[in-house]
C-alpha cells in the first residue's frame, strides 16, 4: 500500500466512524451497529471508497479482539475462573455441540456432504466474541446472569477453535476418498519441520511458559519499566506483552485470542494490572472499531442482490436455530425470564472466527468457493443484525426488564480542593453525604450513574459523573490533596479496584469503605482499610429492635440484645477471616461453631432475670456500649 493510499484509507475509516457511530448511538442502536453501517457504506459494494485492502485491515483489526480478551482475563482471577467451570464446559460445550448438530443436519439436508455439514455446523455454532462482549458491556449487563452465561459460552468457543482447525483437514473430500493422511500434515515453525507430538509438546511448553513468566517474572519487568517514570514506555511494554503472548500462541498453532486471555488471567493478581488495563483499553477500542468496519465493508451485496430469498432464509435459519438452542439451554441452566431472552439473542449470530474457518475449509477442499461466499455473507449479516435483535428485545420483548443504558461524557471536576472524596452516591452514599455535608464537610462526589446524577443535582448536590476506578479521574478529583476517601459503590469488584488504586498511588489517604457482603469484608480486611461497615447490618438491627419492642421487650433490653449481636458479628468476622481461604469444610465448621456460640450467649441473656427486669438505663453500661459501637470494625 502506497503512503498516499494509506493516509486516504485512514481518513475514510476514521471519518466514517466519527460520523456513523455517534448517529447510531443517538438512535439507540449502539456503537457496534454504527461501525458495521460505516463499513457497509464505504465498502466496495456501496460507495467503493475501500477496496481489496479492506481484508488486510481486517487482519490488523482482529488484534482488537485479542486485546479485548486480554483485558477480560485481567478481570478474572484463576479461582473465579475455576468457579465458572460448570457454565464454561457444561453450558458452553452443550451449546456448541447442539448448535453444530442441528445446523450440520440442515446443511446435509440442503445438499452438502457429511464432511461439509460437520464443518458448517461447527463453524456457524460459534458466536462473535467482539460484538457480544462489546454490546453487553455497553448495556451494563456483564455482571448479570445473561452476561456471565454469554461470557462462559464465548470462552468455550474460543477454546474450541483450535480442535476445530485440527478437525477440518480430516473432513476434506480428498482425504476421505483417496486415503491421504492429512492428519499428519507437516507444520513449520521458524523454518523447522514440526510434526505430531513435537507440536503438542511445544504447545504445552508455551502455555506453561506464559503461566510461569506471568506469575513470577512479569512483575519485576514492570517494576523496572515503572521506575523510568515514562508513561509511554509503560504503554509500549504493555503492548509488547500482549503481542508477544499472542504471537507465541499463533506460532505453535494455538489461538492468539486464547493466549491473550490466558496471560490476562495469570496477571489478574499482578500489582500493575490496573495500569495495564488503562494502557491497553484505548488501543482495544480503536482496533475493535476497525474490525467492525472491515466486517461491514466485506459484505457482498452483489450476492445478496442476486439471491435475496436464499440469503435471508439462511440468515433467519441460523439465528432461529441458535436462539432456540440457547434459550432451552438457558432454562436448563437456571437463567430465567428476560435474562434468558437476552442471553439467547446475544449469541444467536455467527462469529469472527467463522471467517477464518470458512476460508480454511475452502483451502482444504471441504467447502466450495460458492458455499464459502454464501456462508461469509450470512455470518456478516448475522453480526450486523445482532444489535437490532438486542434492541428489539430491549424495546419490545422485555421493556420492563432491560432498559438501554444512557451514557455521557465524564464531567470536568472543579479545581477546588476538598478534604473528602466520596466514590459512589447511590442510596448508601446519599445518606452518608447528607450527614457529612450537614456537619460542614465539603466533599468531591463521584458517581457513574448519569440518571442518578441528574436527579441529585436538582436537589442541590454537587456530584460529578465519572468512574472513580480510573486513575486519571481520581487524580482530577484531588486525591493527592484529600485526606479521606470513602468508597460507597455497591459493586464489590469496582470497590476493590478503587481501593487498590488509591492505596498504590495515594498512600496518605485514609480509606473508609462500604462492605456489601462477608466476602467483601474479608477482602477489605486483607487490604487493611482504615474503616468499613456492612451496609445492611445497622439498619437490620434497628428494625429488629423495633420488632422486639412491639413484641413486648423493654426498649433498653432490645438495644442490649442488638449490641450483643453486633459485637458477636464483628468478632466472628475477624475470626472467620483467618479461615475463609482454608478448606471449605473447616470454614463451615467454624461458621456453625460461632452460630451455636451466639445461641448460647442469648440463652444466658434470657436466663439473667435481673438483667431482663431492670427497668432503667444503666448509664455506665450504655456509655461502654456506645464506645464499642462507634469503634471501627477492624479494631475489634
Amino acid at each position: 500500500m502506497h503512503e498516499q493510499d494509506f493516509f486516504q484509507n485512514a481518513l475514510v475509516y476514521l471519518l466514517a466512524a466519527v460520523i456513523s457511530v455517534p448517529i447510531a448511538k443517538r438512535l439507540g442502536f449502539g456503537s457496534v451497529l454504527g461501525y458495521l453501517l460505516a463499513g457497509m457504506i464505504i465498502g466496495p459494494f456501496v460507495l467503493g471508497y475501500i477496496g481489496s485492502e479492506g481484508e488486510d485491515v481486517m487482519h490488523l483489526a482482529e488484534f482488537g479482539v485479542v486485546m479485548m480478551l486480554f483485558l477480560i482475563g485481567l478481570e478474572l482471577k484463576p479461582n473465579l475462573l475455576w468457579g465458572m467451570r460448570r457454565s464454561i464446559f457444561g453450558l458452553g460445550g452443550l451449546q456448541l455441540l447442539l448448535s453444530a448438530l442441528v445446523i450440520g443436519v440442515v446443511a446435509v439436508v440442503l445438499g452438502q456432504s457429511i464432511g461439509a455439514g460437520i464443518a458448517i455446523g461447527l463453524t456457524l455454532g460459534l458466536s462473535s466474541t467482539a460484538i457480544v462482549l462489546q454490546t453487553l458491556a455497553e448495556k451494563g449487563l456483564m455482571k448479570q446472569a445473561s452476561g456471565k452465561a454469554s461470557f462462559s459460552v464465548l470462552l468455550l468457543q474460543d477454546i474450541a477453535v483450535v480442535p476445530i482447525l485440527a478437525l477440518i483437514p480430516l473432513l476434506a473430500g480428498s482425504a476421505l476418498s483417496q486415503g491421504n493422511d492429512t492428519s499428519h500434515e507437516v507444520q513449520y515453525i521458524a523454518g523447522i519441520e514440526i510434526t505430531g507430538w513435537v507440536q503438542v509438546a511445544l504447545m504445552l511448553t508455551v502455555i506453561t511458559g506464559i503461566v510461569v513468566v506471568g506469575l513470577y517474572l512479569v512483575k519485576y519487568f514492570f517494576r523496572i519499566i515503572a521506575r523510568t517514570g515514562m508513561r509511554e514506555i509503560f504503554t509500549a511494554a504493555a503492548l509488547l506483552l500482549v503481542i508477544a503472548t499472542a504471537g507465541l500462541m499463533e506460532l505453535v498453532g494455538l489461538s492468539p485470542a486464547l493466549g491473550a486471555f490466558l496471560s490476562g488471567v495469570v496477571l489478574a493478581n499482578n500489582e500493575y494490572r490496573h495500569e495495564l488495563e488503562a494502557d491497553i483499553e484505548p488501543f482495544k477500542g480503536l482496533l475493535l472499531g476497525l474490525f467492525f468496519i472491515s466486517v461491514g465493508a466485506s459484505m457482498n451485496f452483489g450476492l445478496l442482490g442476486s439471491s435475496p430469498g436464499m440469503i435471508l432464509s439462511l440468515l433467519a435459519a441460523l439465528i432461529g436455530i441458535k436462539f432456540v438452542v440457547l434459550f432451552i439451554l438457558g432454562r436448563v441452566f437456571g437463567i430465567r425470564g428476560g435474562q434468558n431472552t437476552m442471553f439467547a439473542f446475544s449469541l444467536a449470530q455467527g462469529g469472527e472466527f467463522a471467517f477464518v474457518l470458512v476460508a480454511f475449509s475452502a483451502d482444504n477442499g471441504v467447502l466450495t468457493t460458492d458455499t464459502s461466499a454464501i456462508l461469509f455473507l450470512v455470518v456478516a449479516l448475522s453480526m450486523a443484525v445482532t444489535p437490532l435483535l438486542l434492541l428489539l428485545n430491549d424495546k419490545v420483548i422485555m421493556p420492563l426488564v432491560f432498559k438501554s443504558e444512557n451514557t455521557r461524557e465524564e464531567d470536568t471536576i472543579d479545581d477546588e480542593e476538598t478534604p473528602l472524596i466520596i466514590a459512589g452516591f447511590g442510596r448508601f452514599g446519599v445518606v452518608l453525604g447528607r450527614f457529612l455535608i450537614a456537619n460542614g464537610m465539603s466533599a468531591t462526589i463521584l458517581d457513574d450513574n448519569p440518571e442518578n446524577i441528574d436527579v441529585l443535582r436538582k436537589f442541590g448536590f454537587k456530584v460529578y459523573y465519572g468512574d472513580a476506578s480510573r486513575a486519571d479521574l481520581l487524580a482530577s478529583a484531588g486525591a493527592d490533596k484529600a485526606k479521606v476517601l470513602i468508597v460507597a459503590v455497591d459493586d464489590q469488584q469496582k470497590s476493590l479496584k478503587i481501593i487498590d488504586l488509591a492505596q498504590r498511588n495515594y498512600p496518605h489517604l485514609k480509606i473508609l469503605a462500604r462492605s456489601v457482603s462477608m466476602k467483601h469484608s474479608y477482602e477489605l480486611l486483607d487490604r487493611k482499610v482504615d474503616g468499613f461497615e456492612r451496609d445492611m447490618l445497622e439498619s437490620s438491627l434497628l428494625l429488629g429492635i423495633e420488632a422486639l419492642t412491639h413484641l413486648g421487650y423493654k426498649r433498653y433490653h432490645a438495644h442490649r440484645l442488638a449490641h450483643t449481636f453486633r459485637k458477636h458479628v464483628r468478632k466472628v468476622l475477624h475470626e472467620l477471616h483467618k479461615h475463609h481461604k482454608d478448606d471449605e469444610k473447616l470454614y463451615l465448621s467454624e461458621t456453625n461453631r460461632h452460630a451455636l456460640e451466639l445461641e448460647e450467649i442469648f440463652r444466658a441473656e434470657k436466663e439473667d432475670r435481673g438483667h431482663g427486669l431492670d427497668s432503667s438505663w444503666d448509664v455506665s453500661t450504655r456509655r461502654k456500649e456506645a464506645e464499642e459501637t462507634n469503634r471501627p470494625a477492624q479494631e475489634e
